[in-house]
């Protein structure tokens, strides 16, 4: 009898799992692209908002999600990466390179935040984002010759080698290659030794450190991908609205963004496009059923934020796993049924929080 012990390098790398998940993907990403021809123009641009969102998304569960570093001035990054491209497409710089040189610029500032808060955790982190928020909106107001200041800045359309993009269909299906290969990309990273040590960072600095994680560096380059990918989703956003101005980006889009990735599931990258897709379905649905709401309830001025806090409130005590968390649950019932037990997950969950204390 002969024994084979397969390495690490061996193992099975396939993305898909099964030939289930094939076939959905694939169904997914058929109907995605497909969706130009089957919805009108109006959910066709709040697909595209959804598809921008999600790269944005991407990027901060890597940094919160994965890597567990709290963040409370994400926009900042998106109003780098957007106003980057604004600026470099309206001197005639071609759409691809300005795309990128906005990454570059998102990420080198994310490099910037990273470095003065590598001693700082929880609170006392999000505190510090939350000052380069208000910091980095203020130079988007004050810097008049380079973002039009509060008048605002028109973004011209988006050109590659010569094509201008000016329809919505042409520049949905930019957007949803991009989004492709930025969550392929996030994928092989997550499965990568980078992203092996921003998870042992996130269970216990002090584990990683003990199995020779170089803190700094990672957490560095958390903060560098993550902004990256905010600043090639603001590119995209900067095309997407055609004005850019400073109030879009304040400490109200980013609470947003974190709001985003904690209710679709922190720590999954299906939880970024659960919550891209909640960010920008939810104010849809407010609009839809404020009109048979009593009058004083209906057109209360902050229905939308009460109701943002309500549902996060909601998640927080009763599904801290998001969205995404909900669909394994529901998941894991149907494969079950009829044999699924009631105390299942709470058995689970006890389990887990057990294990925490050790």
């Amino acid at each position: 009898m002969r024994f084979i012990f397969k390495t690490s390098y061996e193992q099975d790398i396939r993305l898909a799992k099964h030939g289930g998940q094939v076939f959905w993907y694939s169904a997914l990403l058929l109907f995605m692209f497909a969706a130009p021809w089957l919805l009108p123009e109006y959910w066709l641009a709040q697909l595209t908002f959804v598809l921008i969102y999600s790269v944005v998304g991407l990027g901060l569960m890597l940094l919160a999600g994965f890597t567990g570093q709290f963040s409370l001035g994400h926009a900042a990054f998106l109003g780098v990466g957007a106003y980057t491209q604004g600026v470099l497409t309206n001197l005639g710089l071609p759409f691809p390179i300005a795309m990128a040189c906005s990454a570059l610029v998102a990420a080198a500032v994310g490099v910037v935040v990273g470095l003065p808060a590598l001693r700082l955790k929880g609170i006392y982190l999000g505190i510090a984002t939350l000052a380069f928020g208000f910091i980095v909106e203020e130079v988007f107001a004050r810097w008049d010759r380079l973002t039009g200041g509060n008048a605002g800045m028109h973004v011209k359309s988006p050109a590659i080698f010569g094509w201008s993009i000016e329809t919505g269909t042409g520049f949905y299906l930019l957007c949803l290659l991009t989004v492709v290969l930025v969550t392929l990309g996030v994928l092989n990273l997550l499965r990568s030794s980078t992203g092996r040590a921003f998870v042992a960072i996130r269970d216990s600095e002090i584990s990683a450190q003990s199995m020779g994680i170089h803190l700094a560096r990672y957490k560095t380059l958390s903060f560098a991908l993550s902004a990256a990918l905010a600043g090639l989703g603001g590119a995209l956003y900067a095309h997407q609205i055609q004005f850019l101005s400073p109030d879009q980006f304040s400490i109200l889009q980013s609470i947003d963004l974190l709001l985003m990735v904690v209710i679709g599931g922190l720590g999954s990258v299906h939880g970024a496009f659960l919550g891209a897709a909640f960010l920008i379905a939810m104010p849809q649905l407010i609009a839809m059923v404020k009109d048979y709401l009593p009058a004083a309830i209906g057109y209360a001025p902050g229905l939308q934020g009460f109701v943002y806090g309500a549902v996060l409130i909601a998640f927080v005590l009763f599904e801290p796993l998001g969205l995404y968390g909900r669909w394994l649950k529901v998941r894991t019932w149907l494969q079950l049924f009829p044999f699924y037990r009631k105390g299942m997950f709470k058995r689970q969950k006890s389990f887990q929080k057990s294990d925490r204390l050790k």
